[in-house]
This record gives structure tokens, sequence and C-alpha cells, in this order.
């Protein structure tokens, strides 16, 4: 039986972006062994998407973001950290959306969902 999911970021500065998350984002940690740092992450869902050719994301492409319960007050507490965010917070079907940059060139979605996680 599956019991969880491990999400990896491939990226060209991998040590900066293990410091991003544990001291910016604030996940919490463990080192594996050699300074390969595994985060501890909150609940998660998976969503299956259809693919859009035109205007979206081909087949084959995954995504990663991260979800809040105040994204105004999360937002605050992650720029006072200095996390960068690109752009304002926006309304999308699923919630309040807005993206943050991250070492190794990612954007990341963080966003409030206007449905009950769960439900």
């Amino acid at each position: 039986m599956i019991t969880g999911v491990h999400n990896m970021f491939y990226s060209s500065e991998a040590e900066k972006l293990r410091e991003f998350f544990r001291d910016k984002i604030g996940f919490p940690c463990f080192d594996a062994g050699g300074g390969w740092l595994i985060f501890n992450l909150p609940k998660g869902e998976l969503g299956c998407h259809p693919a859009e050719i035109t205007d979206g994301q081909p087949s084959g492409t995954a995504h990663i973001s991260f979800s809040c319960d105040n994204l105004e007050k999360t937002i605050s507490e992650l720029r006072s950290r200095g996390v960068e965010f690109s752009g304002p917070v926006h309304q999308e079907e699923y919630g309040l959306v807005t993206f943050f940059q991250a070492p190794g060139g990612f954007l990341i979605q963080l966003y409030q969902p206007s449905y009950q996680p769960g439900s």
C-alpha cells in the first residue's frame, strides 16, 4: 500500500534550494547523509488535469504548488524571511493564487484554496 509521496526539484542550485526550503519556507527536515536534506511536508493532494496543447501544459508535465489557509498572512511571513514574489495575488476558479521565486530558476505557485481540502 502506498503510504506517502516523495517530490523532487532538480536544480542547478540544489544546496541553495535546500537552504531556501529550510530557512525561508520553514519546512522541517533531516539530513539523509552528506547534506542531502529531506523535508517533512504538510498534508497533500493530487490533481489530474487535462493537457492543454494550445494555451496550457502539454501531456507529461508535472507541477508542484503549495497551499495555505491565509494567503495574505503567509505572503507577509515569507516576505519577512526574504522570499520574493512575482506579481500580485489573483483569483482563479480554485482559489487565490500567487507565485514565488526559488533558487535554480523555480517559479512556485502558492494558493489559498476556495474549496475545503479533503472534502
